[in-house]
């Protein structure tokens, strides 16, 4: 009976495994980025290109600016990011609510855009207690030219 029980267990654990691994296979296709951040909002855990896509580090989207981060005249944050949409994605994870397809876009140095869009869910223990947040972004394609900066700015 012990042997039967002990094999039934390593079955389950095997097939667990294999679901496991077939849903980061299907996030992977279905996102350019995986992201987990702790109660204080400190990155756990990123997977995916997001250096290379954003151009930075995400956490100077997500969190507080950089030391000697300053705005530009067209109200973007340094490295680019729009404070406006920043101050918006912040109060989602404040609300500890989930939310999808949130977008929020980039300028670019050269005046062009990026659009990305980002879903996530809290996170939260055994006990009720929240423990941080867990998602998934993708950069959206433009179509078109790219948007001149001129353009954001009359926004």
């Amino acid at each position: 009976h012990n042997q039967s029980l002990e094999q039934t267990v390593l079955d389950r654990t095997a097939d667990l495994r294999a679901s496991e691994l077939r849903f980061r296979r299907l996030t992977a296709l279905a996102s350019d980025w995986y992201w987990e951040q702790n109660e204080t909002g400190d990155f756990t855990q990123v997977s995916g290109p997001v250096p290379e896509m954003l151009g930075l580090r995400m956490a100077s989207f997500l969190g507080e600016p950089a030391n000697g981060a300053r705005k530009g005249h067209n109200g973007a944050q340094h490295g680019g990011w729009i404070e406006s949409e920043r101050a918006a994605f912040q109060a989602h994870i404040a609300a500890r609510q989930p939310f999808s397809d949130f977008g929020f876009s980039r300028l670019n140095a050269d005046g062009s855009r990026q659009h990305y869009r980002v879903s996530g869910e809290p996170i939260f223990d055994q006990a009720n207690c929240y423990t941080g947040y867990r998602g998934i972004g993708a950069q959206i394609p433009q179509a078109g030219p790219p948007e001149p900066l001129a353009a954001h700015t009359a926004q």
